[in-house]
């Protein structure tokens, strides 16, 4: 960086953090809040929001260091200011009665706010009953997400960072219906045989952002859905999990499609699947598009590189032939292990085969041996070294 560039960035920082410091803060103890991690604070945090979402000027809402055990929150807008900081430096913690908080929805969701940062702290969901429930196949509540621990819906340029999501019920995070939102530095955690924990979902979203995040959890590590553009993956560790998915796609016959989704710089550990597309076995007008996978690493992964057009997990499916299109994917810089011998997979749709498929220096190995590629209906290109050698 140069002398002018960084005095121009010390500047912007001194304007920020005078800013911030001259808006008015809401404390969530001056409302009710107690840190003991025993007393239900929820009404002192919607309180807070409340007084933040009413105020003209930037606002910034504090919770200071503690367990605030918290129900079921919705933060609701639009607000009178776009510009709402959120400073966690404690713990929300969800009640560990999983029927406290089962049949809501969410946990903590944001609706028709534009203009909100969420930085640092703790999201306890308290997951492993739940869990434990589902495994034992007994009667269990929805989940405190049908959707999610943290989750966004009809939301514009939002921030989160540094936020630490621990054991949710199901989904981690959830962005659906927004535009221009940012996650960076964000930590998910939940065991490898946790049950649709969902890192992050996407969907019916545009300008979509996640930076140096690192996901361990039960399912998809990222999972992107129907109507998701613009997106962008950066600096990404996944592991335990499922990998990053685009899909699962084409479940509805009339369904928005996925397009210009750059996955870049991203390392799997011991998952599932690698980079992945799937869709479902039937007829739909749904597509993924102008898709790039780049500089990945896998280490002991069992499908680095999948498309499956199969997909049937309620066996509804009569001839299996998937109506979504696949087209102009590209795999750049893949490398490293596999936990089983075909490495890469292109199960694509007779009915709507795949095109323009790319492998540019993919390296893949299986035990120190040459891994196994295998091909259906997918049409497509090489460039420089490719091993396991294409079936394009």
């Amino acid at each position: 960086m140069n002398n002018s560039a960084l005095l121009s960035f010390l500047c912007l920082f001194a304007l920020l953090h005078q800013s911030l410091a001259a808006s008015p803060q809401f404390n969530v103890i001056q409302f009710g809040a107690k840190p003991d991690g025993r007393t239900d604070s929820t009404s002192a945090f919607l309180a807070a929001w409340k007084q933040a979402c009413s105020s003209t000027r930037g606002v910034t809402l504090y919770v200071p260091k503690g367990r605030f055990l918290t129900r079921s929150m919705l933060f609701k807008g639009p607000c009178r200011n776009s510009a709402i900081f959120i400073r966690i430096d404690g713990t929300l913690v969800a009640p560990s009665d999983i029927w406290a908080i089962g049949n809501n929805p969410n946990w903590i969701e944001f609706q028709y706010v534009n203009g909100v940062t969420i930085s640092g702290g703790v999201l306890d969901g308290k997951g492993a009953p739940l869990w434990s429930c589902k495994l034992a196949g007994r009667k269990c509540p929805t989940g405190a997400t049908v959707q999610q621990t943290l989750g966004f819906s009809f939301c514009n340029n939002v921030l989160v960072s540094g936020v630490t999501s621990l054991n949710s019920q199901m989904f981690h995070v959830v962005i659906n219906f927004c535009r221009n939102v940012k996650l960076q530095g964000v930590r998910i955690s939940a065991p490898g045989n946790s049950p649709n924990t969902d890192g992050i979902h996407i969907q019916m979203s545009t300008g979509v952002t996640v930076v140096n995040t690192k996901v361990a959890t039960g399912d998809d590590c990222v999972s992107i859905g129907p109507g998701a553009a613009n997106l962008r993956i950066e600096n990404f560790a996944c592991g335990p999990g499922h990998g990053i998915s685009i899909g699962s796609l084409g479940k509805n016959v009339n369904e928005p499609g996925v397009q210009n989704v750059t996955v870049k710089s991203t390392t799997f550990t011991g998952t599932t699947n690698g980079l992945r597309i799937k869709s479902w076995g039937k007829p739909s007008n749904g597509f993924a598009r102008n898709i790039l996978f780049q500089h990945a690493t896998m280490n002991n992964v069992q499908n680095p590189i999948f498309i499956d057009q199969r997909y049937c997990p309620d066996r509804n499916c009569p001839d299996t032939a998937s109506g979504v299109r696949v087209s102009d994917v590209t795999y750049q810089d893949i490398h490293g292990t596999s936990a089983t011998q075909v490495a890469v997979n292109f199960d694509c749709s007779k009915r709507n085969p795949c095109k323009g498929i790319r492998l540019d220096n993919v390296r893949l190995t299986y035990n120190s041996k040459p891994a196994v590629a295998s091909c259906a209906n997918a049409d497509g290109t090489t460039i420089g070294l490719v091993q396991p050698g294409s079936c394009l």
